[in-house]
């Protein structure tokens, strides 16, 4: 995805979402894009409103719309009465957003192409699949053919994000590894997001 469609879709949402890569979408646009956008605030409906904030996770997390059902279907099978956090755990911890979250790609959709390249692992074992999601205490480490990239010393020194609290690093000096400490929730989700509506809009849907 080119980096002006990023900029378009974080428009059009009105938000940034870090998992996109690039900041500044809203910087000097921060109204929706095409000919009118500036002129015309659009009126949003409840399905409109709905559909934008389960457009936020999908975006954010690099899903297609199949993947995310399935997640949501996942989350009910864990907890039924509040499965929307189930969701976010789910999401937070898929092997992709925690390469992600610990700094090592300056997006998830960099995250996961260092994941299907092989320069990840989970507890001493090369892995290629980004949507795996991990458990707590699991470890994930840059391969020494990763520690060596410079894109990834790049994105180390400049991280998207900060360390989220159900993260750790093994050494802070080096920053080379870290491991889950405890389940993430909503509130590890680093943007603005109305979890309710997500909620309503696949209960809607019969998902």
């Amino acid at each position: 995805m080119s980096e002006r469609k990023k900029f378009r879709i974080q428009r059009s949402l009105g938000i940034e979402l870090p998992g996109l890569g690039k900041p500044g979408a809203l910087g000097k646009r921060n109204y929706p894009p095409g000919q009118h956008g500036r002129l015309h605030k659009r009126k949003i409906t409840q399905f409109g409103a709905e559909l934008r904030e389960k457009q936020k996770l999908l975006f954010h997390y690099g899903l297609r719309e199949e993947q995310l059902r399935r997640f949501v279907r996942k989350a009910k099978s864990l907890n039924s009465s509040n499965w929307i956090e189930s969701l976010i755990g789910l999401l937070e911890r898929r092997l992709d957003n925690i390469v992600f979250r610990l700094g090592f790609a300056r997006s998830i959709a960099g995250a996961r192409q260092l994941v299907s390249h092989g320069h990840i692992l989970v507890n001493g074992r090369r892995q290629t699949i980004g949507s795996m999601v991990l458990r707590i205490g699991e470890q994930v480490h840059l391969s020494e053919c990763a520690k060596q990239m410079t894109a990834i010393q790049s994105a180390r020194e400049a991280p998207r994000l900060s360390l989220p609290s159900y993260l750790q690093f093994d050494d802070p000096s080096t920053k080379e590894s870290g491991k889950i400490l405890s389940l993430p929730d909503s509130t590890h989700v680093p943007f603005e997001f109305n979890a309710a509506q997500v909620a309503e809009y696949y209960a809607k849907r019969g998902v």
